[in-house]
């Protein structure tokens, strides 16, 4: 165990083997570090905090602040953190609201700069959360999702199982497991294929999830008639996963994006008219 001399570490807080605090790090009471540890200068893990072994805290971070909340109760949860997880410079995630409620991390996570993880939040396992990422209240990122640079994902929303979600999404309705959500139109675009390869699933599982895919994007049928059929014809393998996901929706999921229309150039004439590739159209508003 290593603790430089200009850390402030509580007198309550239990430091587990091999952990090294660089200067200037401020580890309050009640906190939990796990064996070998590793908090880099300027690093800040706020009271009620538990982290597992070989976690990673870059400059800056800060892991177990207030949630922010306009009526904080009078006893805030918890942060509870797994094995493994890198969080990168200026990265902060709070606590659960509650007094019995906790902000969840699990394990092998790669939290990057500028990330924001909120209050009651339960990430899983072998995620990776690009830079600026900003994760509501109560928000859920299930194991091997991937999100993108400066990408929002709303309170209480989920991002399913080997999600892709691209930059800048605005993530308003839960993202389904294994689908990829477009960044310039917060659209899904189809699979994750590149995920899906990486994790080692093999041409079969990769077409049952092309089938479910088709049926609920662009089957045309009454939901219920979609969440029916993915219950009885996909009972197997990663499409297997779909039903579960979409049953228990409280907010609704993530359209398909749709083609755009031909774009149409418009020229503005100096008579005021406004004319296109098909000649004079109207006078310009």
């Amino acid at each position: 165990m290593s603790i430089h001399p200009t850390a402030i570490v509580d007198s309550t807080a239990k430091i587990g083997s091999g952990v090294h605090i660089g200067p200037f790090c401020i580890v309050e009471k009640n906190v939990v570090l796990g064996e070998d540890c590793h908090l880099a200068s300027r690093a800040i893990v706020k009271e009620q905090t538990e982290l597992g072994p070989g976690n990673t805290l870059h400059e800056d971070a800060v892991l177990g602040g207030l949630p922010q909340h306009s009526h904080l109760p009078e006893k805030i949860g918890k942060l509870k953190i797994g094995e493994g997880n890198t969080f990168r410079e200026n990265t902060t995630v709070h606590r659960g609201l509650n007094d019995e409620q906790a902000t969840q991390i699990g394990d092998h996570n790669l939290v990057m700069v500028g990330v924001h993880i909120g209050h009651d939040c339960l990430i899983g396992n072998h995620t990776v959360l690009i830079n600026n990422v900003m994760l509501a209240g109560h928000v859920t990122v299930e194991d091997r999702a991937y999100v993108a640079g400066g990408a929002a994902v709303q309170q209480f929303r989920r991002v399913g199982r080997l999600a892709a979600v691209g930059g800048y999404s605005r993530a308003v309705k839960d993202v389904p497991p294994f689908v990829m959500l477009d960044g310039n139109t917060s659209g899904v675009v189809g699979l994750n294929r590149v995920g899906l390869q990486r994790a080692g699933y093999q041409a079969e599982d990769i077409a049952g999830l092309k089938n479910a895919y088709r049926l609920i994007y662009r089957s045309g049928l009454a939901w219920n008639e979609i969440l029916s059929r993915l219950k009885s014809e996909f009972t197997s393998g990663p499409a297997a996963e779909f039903y579960p996901f979409f049953a228990d929706g409280k907010y609704g999921f993530m359209p398909e994006r749709r083609s755009p229309n031909s774009a149409t150039l418009r020229l503005y004439r100096a008579d005021g008219r406004v004319s296109d590739e098909n000649g004079v159209q109207a006078k310009a508003g």
